[in-house]
């Protein structure tokens, strides 16, 4: 019989009769309520801290399923012994779908209009749009390609960047040169010390006046003294679903600098979400009965 942990009895009411026979318990690992082993699967909460892992010691756990997609910071608190799978195919399209509406956001003017409808004005504007722009998308991974599909069909003209060059696809060495022409820049990489203030002064600086930084990835990829240096100076503008500190402190400058919009990490966290998590959840169950490999496998600190 498989052993399964979920972390609240919200998905536990989800999946109900679907896990079969499986033991099924409700337990986080910052609950104070025993667990009782050996466990087979332990689904982790949305948004956990990787800190939280180390709550995991000790305890007769194989394999954890995370319900996000980056694992920055897994490596240095997963307890050996345990596999750590996360959840590509998830979130993917849902932060793709935000970062359009970062953009379209941001470069029509909607945050300026929404607060001249709290003030009942009415002021007609010119703003840019995204129609014959030029972007630079850096990171053509899983995120990076939702947003190339999506951005596609609004006719602007896409550079993309990645670490190792290949056709159709842009080396980092060449982002100079494609940043001083670039409209709107995406940031759609994971966090790795590779790509951490990956965006910094240098970056930014050769980034063209008036144009829109956007960063659906991890807030550490960006250097937010540096960042603030530049919108205080109205030179450049941003559209930011994560931030450095996170979440971003009521007394953040960040929140008042002129042509920043912000949102609290919402990319991935729609109502799209709840089911591909429990088919996640599922496959990983069948794949277990069967002895076969898991999906998603990034670190496997059992062997």
């Amino acid at each position: 019989m498989i052993s399964i942990v979920l972390p609240d009895d919200e998905l536990r009411h989800r999946l109900g009769a679907r896990l079969g026979d499986a033991r099924v318990q409700v337990w986080a690992p910052n609950s104070s309520d025993p667990l009782i082993g050996p466990i087979d699967l332990l689904v982790l909460p949305y948004m956990i801290a990787p800190r939280e892992l180390r709550h995991l010691r000790g305890l007769p756990i194989s394999m954890v399923q995370s319900q996000t997609l980056g694992y920055d910071g897994v490596s240095e608190t997963l307890p050996s012994g345990i596999r750590y799978c996360n959840a590509t195919d998830v979130h993917e399209g849902s932060t793709a779908e935000l970062t359009v509406g970062l953009i379209l956001a941001a470069q029509r003017g909607i945050p300026d209009a929404v607060r001249d409808a709290d003030r009942g004005v009415w002021e007609h504007r010119r703003h840019p749009g995204l129609a014959d722009k030029r972007v630079v998308l850096v990171g053509v991974g899983g995120v990076g390609a939702e947003i190339r599909r999506r951005i596609a069909p609004f006719g602007a003209h896409l550079d993309l960047v990645a670490r190792t060059p290949r056709a159709g696809v842009h080396g980092v060495d060449r982002l100079p040169e494609l940043l001083s022409h670039a409209d709107i820049v995406i940031i759609a990489v994971p966090l790795t010390d590779d790509t951490r203030r990956f965006i910094d002064s240098r970056f930014l600086a050769a980034m063209r006046d008036g144009a829109l930084l956007v960063n659906v990835s991890r807030g550490e990829i960006v250097d937010t003294e540096a960042l603030v240096g530049e919108l205080q100076e109205a030179r450049l503008r941003a559209a930011l679903d994560v931030t450095d500190p996170e979440p971003l402190p009521a007394d953040h400058p960040l929140w008042r600098l002129p042509g920043v919009l912000i949102t609290p990490h919402a990319g991935g966290d729609t109502d799209a979400m709840d089911a591909r998590v429990d088919g996640l959840i599922l496959e990983q169950v069948r794949r277990l009965r069967a002895g076969e490999a898991p999906l998603n496998l990034v670190y496997d600190a059992a062997g």
